[in-house]
């Protein structure tokens, strides 16, 4: 089922680092490939150069306006007017060459939709990308300008293809969903802890957008503490008949993995088997819907030891075809183990001991099946009546 896969990196991609302290933290990008390099999953012949976005192709997502004061910022991080536009604050500090490192996550999304659809790859996989928070003219969430948006337009204006936006991180996929809210070749789906808890507070069933774009906007809320049963669940049941209503030509994926129970900034309940399964749901439905054609992104995940690197092995995995082995390589383990400040892992999967236990199970997962429910029936309606 896999067909060919690329693996978009450069190491210059981790100059995206706002500061010491701050939990986006672009050394997991290394911890990951040096995962899968010690794993053997990743070879040099899989890994694909990106390159820098361009004025031009930042400007079918961004304002102009905000793109010179990123660039401004970049040379002088102290700049009050950067409040205007969301720089400065404790979520989006300014940092040198910001521009330019913003500018490589957006190229390498870019690189990675080009492979799929000039046909070199039928997957592409790029984890330093998946910033769905920014917006037109305003940071927000750790991100500075937004690849998936840039990259969606970019693609569609130039392949003239309809886009199925799958997001899995625990936060909203807001930046996204707002870009192309009255768009109606573009549906975006965002499974995410609910707003009345966590950041950015929208993502609720009736954020379905608007004038030619009312019905391809859906959004599932999931009550804290939700787990693996109950979240693929409700993927299930949302995911594989919208595609199948919606067809669409190509297919990305924000894999954001802060809905493990590890992750200190949410409170989903996912174990690192719901990482592997998640994928392998996308990747079947790419090829039974857009001939294959898949482009998976990174996003949130602030356990880099523990979390991101196991999560971001399985994305590669399902995407390349690899079969993965349950025990990490002990050199792996001493060599993070020294940076670590919790025990690394010492197999690719969770014990079931270590997860957190939630006596509310049945309940939250009842909810989040009605939520789940009422959400794809509503757009279903209007996908069948449209299309």
């Amino acid at each position: 089922m896999s067909g060919k896969a690329v693996f978009v990196y450069h190491p210059d991609l981790e100059k995206y680092y706002f500061k010491p302290e701050h939990p986006f933290n672009p050394t997991r990008l290394r911890i990951t490939v040096s995962l899968l390099q010690e794993l053997g999953l990743l070879k040099e012949n899989d890994i694909v150069t990106p390159r820098l976005a361009s004025m031009e192709e930042l400007l079918l997502a961004h304002d102009q306006d905000y793109i010179r004061a990123v660039e401004k910022l970049s040379n002088n991080c102290f700049e009050e007017e950067g409040l205007f536009f969301g720089i400065g604050t404790e979520d989006n500090p300014a940092f040198s060459d910001m521009h330019w490192a913003s500018s490589l996550v957006v190229g390498a999304t870019l690189t990675a939709g080009e492979e799929i659809m000039e046909g070199r790859a039928d997957h592409a996989v790029s984890i330093a990308g998946g910033l769905h928070h920014a917006g037109r003219r305003q940071a927000s969430g750790f991100c500075i300008y937004n690849d998936i948006n840039v990259a969606i337009r970019y693609l569609c204006h130039k392949y003239h293809i309809r886009v199925f936006y799958i997001d899995t991180d625990a936060h909203h996929g807001d930046g996204v969903q707002w870009e192309f809210y009255e768009d109606p070749n573009v549906l975006t789906v965002s499974f995410h802890e609910s707003g009345r808890f966590l950041f950015p507070g929208t993502g609720w069933l009736n954020e379905r957008g608007k004038k030619e774009g009312y019905g391809y906007c859906v959004n599932v809320p999931l009550e804290p503490f939700t787990d693996d049963n109950s979240f693929l669940e409700c993927f299930r049941e949302v995911v594989p008949p919208l595609i199948e209503a919606f067809q669409p030509d190509l297919i990305i994926s924000q894999n954001g993995c802060d809905g493990h129970f590890y992750d200190s900034l949410t409170h989903i309940n996912l174990s690192i088997s719901a990482f592997q399964e998640i994928p392998r749901l996308v990747h079947q439905l790419a090829h039974a819907f857009s001939g294959g054609k898949w482009l998976a992104v990174g996003g949130g995940g602030y356990d880099p030891f523990r979390v991101v690197a196991r999560a971001w092995v399985l994305l590669w995995a399902e995407a390349a075809g690899l079969n993965v082995k349950g025990n990490i390589p002990l050199s792996w383990q001493k060599k993070w183990q020294k940076i670590s400040p919790c025990t690394v892992p010492q197999t690719l999967f969770d014990s079931p001991e270590v997860s957190l236990s939630v006596p509310r199970c049945q309940e939250i997962a009842e909810k989040n099946f009605r939520a789940a429910s009422q959400a794809v029936q509503d757009t279903l309606i209007v996908l069948n009546k449209y299309i």
